[in-house]
């Protein structure tokens, strides 16, 4: 019985978190933005995320993270959906930030009321100086000392359309000398007049990421939302909003990201190949998104087993694309059925062969799979080889078909082996029979 493996960290903090009664389920989410089609480096989340409630039971949501209606489209929505049950997997819920956007306006109410978020007039440039650096805190504006009153007039008249993009933003307000850059007054809404794929036109403010993306997950009861190692400094922040807006607390945990050697997985650069047609389309084969390793021939159990074999951690590591090619190699010697095919052929006679004769040989179609079954091919005197296989003027140490050389033939089964053996001559057969029956070594022919 194979030994079953170690834990890896998250799968440890969920089965602590079960034995001790924190959660009597698990319920996990794969969060995909629309805006292009998911590629190697998602495969990786997908399995992780599907992979743990099929471990331990509960649920996996598919939610899209559908808030910035200008780079989203349906066909993408759509891709997503065929890559994720391609792959293995059927989420429970299929679900969008856009279905949250009345309620999420009602968390941004709700802060203003507590006094902890506010409209500010100032421009990108203007938020982006006052903010300071890494070692100078940031500073406060005037617009951060409105009321509150007047913070709720300003954000119902930008959600009513009354201002232009850019005009305005709300912000929250939380210490502007935070140690963390993103915790010093980040913009939780901003104006965008554009329309949306599943709302259309009936908004025009549309929450950030950071503050879509925690209060979701507390709408859902996500226990575990698992992101990339990049929302580390992000997590303050989502547990703050939660904190505040005293929601369903959903918890964050991080793992390293997939990263290959030889291999873009960046979803604008990828757009960018696409839109200036380098290739064909998001599942050109050279592409290293799911729909185009899909159509150059990989399998969706060879990259949940390159997923499973990487492993999840908490440091960044380079995987070696190698790898991924290995677990496809070995996928399809056990799946594919076996075939032989000359494609620049070249006659070969048997000269010790009784001219005239043939025979029907069985081959199985696939040695790994016992339940394969096997195939008829005929044989006889007269075969055909690869042109390259042989060389009237042999090269030096050349150990294929040349005239006067002999050949090693490759004996797989007993059957051939036995078929080998009428070829040759009979002062001979005997003798190599006697060495088949002790060390199966494959027979010398003079072809």
């Amino acid at each position: 019985m194979a030994e079953e493996r170690s834990l890896n960290f998250l799968e440890e903090i969920i089965d602590n978190d079960l034995k001790t009664g924190k959660y009597q389920t698990i319920v996990t989410r794969f969060p995909p933005e629309p805006n292009g089609y998911l590629h190697l480096g998602h495969a990786k989340s997908i399995c992780l995320n599907f992979g743990l409630t099929v471990r331990y039971g509960g649920k996996t949501n598919l939610r899209f993270d559908d808030t910035n209606p200008i780079t989203e489209e349906t066909e993408y929505v759509e891709s997503i959906k065929s890559d994720v049950r391609w792959l293995g997997f059927n989420w429970s819920e299929e679900l969008y930030a856009s279905d949250y956007f009345s309620q999420l306006y009602e968390f941004a109410v709700k802060l203003i009321n507590k006094g902890l978020a506010y409209v500010d007039d100032s421009t990108s440039e203007e938020i982006a100086a006052q903010k300071g650096t890494p070692t100078v805190p940031g500073t406060n504006n005037t617009f951060r000392n409105r009321s509150i009153e007047e913070n709720l007039n300003l954000f119902t008249e930008m959600k009513a359309g009354k201002y232009p993009d850019g005009s305005k933003v709300l912000r929250a307000k939380i210490d502007m000398a935070h140690l963390n850059m993103l915790m010093r007054d980040p913009v939780i809404y901003r104006i965008k007049h554009a329309h949306h794929h599943r709302t259309g036109d009936a908004w025009c403010i549309y929450p950030m990421y950071d503050f879509a993306h925690g209060q979701s997950d507390s709408i859902e009861q996500v226990t575990h939302s698992i992101c990339t190692l990049e929302f580390v400094p992000h997590r303050e922040l989502y547990d703050w909003c939660i904190e505040k807006l005293e929601i369903y607390p959903s918890k964050q945990y991080e793992f390293a990201r997939l990263n290959m050697t030889y291999t873009m997985m960046s979803k604008r650069k990828l757009l960018q190949l696409v839109t200036e047609k380098h290739v064909t389309g998001w599942d050109d084969p050279r592409m290293p998104t799911l729909s185009g390793v899909r159509r150059r021939g990989y399998t969706p159990e060879a990259i949940r087993d390159f997923c499973d074999r990487i492993g999840v951690a908490k440091r960044e590591n380079l995987i070696d694309i190698g790898l991924l090619e290995f677990c496809q190699r070995d996928h399809l010697n056990k799946i594919t059925t076996r075939r032989m095919v000359v494609t620049d052929p070249i006659k070969v006679v048997i000269t010790n062969y009784p001219e005239g004769k043939s025979e029907i040989l069985t081959s199985e179609n696939n040695p790994e799979d016992p339940d394969s079954g096997a195939r008829e091919m005929p044989f006889s005197g007269e075969l055909y080889i690869e042109r390259d296989d042989f060389m009237e003027v042999p090269a030096k140490k050349n150990f294929r078909l040349a005239p006067g050389q002999m050949v090693r033939l490759k004996v797989r089964t007993l059957l051939s082996a036995k078929i080998l053996l009428r070829m040759l001559p009979a002062t001979l057969r005997n003798c190599v029979a006697r060495i088949f029956q002790k060390v199966k070594v494959a027979p010398i022919l003079q072809v």
